[in-house]
């Protein structure tokens, strides 16, 4: 049955020209309206990208705390005065990070920062721009599906409960810290990831696919862990941003001169190490990585043994070579100490290897059926 009572499934074989033409530009309509929708998620799911890249890099370069105030609307108008300037600055140096951390820095050392925390902030707006306009624009002019306006409405709330959940970070270290909090910056990242993730998994939905078997039960059970892995390995890499974890040790593949180095159960109760504890987080971030390389690895030889269609063996050894580079990436950020073009790329990576599972899994789940279920045949 189909969701538009307008139209019905049809057979359209013998029923005369004018009755395929009206039926042919049916079609046609939902498949231009399917691509539009499709394209403007793919543009969205960019602009996380970069909101991502540009997030790493503001914590990167210890921006974060730069502006210490929640303006939504106001504050997408920057400094453009010496008094504004100078009253920014007033402002950052009452908070602990300017007295513990940054003292005597100058303006111009103080406007770096700025900029980096001002620019994840303008590019959080545009993408609530970028989102709102067009979805109000494709359901009032009816090109969206009955099925996508509750799913479209709930990555909206993801994207409202991101901007408070990124001042909810920001105000962790504006009174008694002096960076923010590593599980709230975990969480902020875990989630910007989770609606990339979404708006990519409709965005598949839209598009058409090539396979037409019901794959190997055995790459449908584990399309879904992988993802799962990978939000994990996200959520832990927050955590050792947060906390610098990443400086914690620049050996590989041995930590600290050990395999498991007692540094890692330190803290009491044991369970705060795995939190709070820099050198449990790098180490349990690297553990995860090797899990999550393996379980890729055997995702890749099962479809390869199997009998799923070519794409879908295709996207794990996909999987498999952007793994591959993330591991290496990964490594080569802990024996350089952390630099930023290193560690942003890897942090980019992290979100390409997200694409690309959910992707297969939503290759493996097949995309949205046509509303108008109508089959077009001469």
């Amino acid at each position: 049955m189909t969701n538009n009572p307008t139209v019905q499934s049809a057979n359209i074989f013998g029923q005369g020209e004018g009755h395929y033409t009206y039926v042919e530009a049916i079609v046609t309509r939902e498949r231009r309206n399917r691509a539009m929708v499709r394209f403007w998620l793919y543009f969205v799911c960019l602009m996380i990208f970069a909101m991502v890249l540009v997030g790493g890099a503001t914590r990167l370069t210890d921006s974060g705390l730069s502006i210490t105030e929640w303006k939504p609307i106001h504050g997408i108008i920057p400094p453009l005065s010496a008094s504004d300037w100078a009253e920014e600055f007033a402002k950052y140096r009452q908070i602990p990070e300017y007295e513990q951390i940054n003292k005597g820095m100058s303006l111009a050392e103080f406007q770096f920062i700025y900029w980096w925390e001002w620019s994840h902030r303008f590019l959080g707006r545009m993408i609530g721009f970028v989102f709102f306009i067009p979805l109000v624009f494709f359901w009032a002019t009816g090109r969206l599906e009955s099925r996508l306006k509750p799913r479209l409405l709930f990555l909206l709330f993801l994207g409202g409960l991101q901007g408070f959940i990124g001042w909810w970070m920001v105000k962790s270290g504006l009174s008694e810290r002096v960076d923010v909090s590593q599980y709230r910056l975990a969480i902020h990242l875990t989630l910007a990831s989770l609606i990339f993730a979404y708006a990519f998994w409709l965005a598949r939905g839209l598009a058409p696919h090539s396979t037409k078997l019901e794959p190997p039960a055995r790459l449908s059970l584990l399309a879904p862990l992988v993802l799962l892995l990978v939000f994990v390995q996200i959520f832990m890499g927050g955590l050792v941003a947060g906390l610098d974890a990443g400086l914690a040790s620049n050996e590989w593949p041995m930590m600290l001169g050990s395999w498991v180095p007692p540094e890692i159960s330190q803290m009491s109760p044991l369970w705060l190490n795995w939190f709070e504890n820099p050198v449990s987080v790098q180490w349990n971030h690297r553990l995860m990585g090797y899990i999550l390389f393996s379980v890729i690895v055997v995702q890749w030889l099962v479809a390869r043994a199997s009998t799923a269609e070519k794409p879908h063996k295709r996207r794990t050894m996909f999987l498999f070579l952007i793994v591959l580079v993330q591991v290496i990436l990964g490594i080569t950020t802990v024996l350089m100490s952390v630099p930023l073009h290193v560690a942003l790329t890897h942090q980019g990576v992290a979100i390409i290897l997200l694409a690309a599972t959910v992707a297969h899994w939503r290759g493996l789940v097949g995309p949205y059926p046509p509303v108008t279920d109508i089959e077009v045949r001469r």
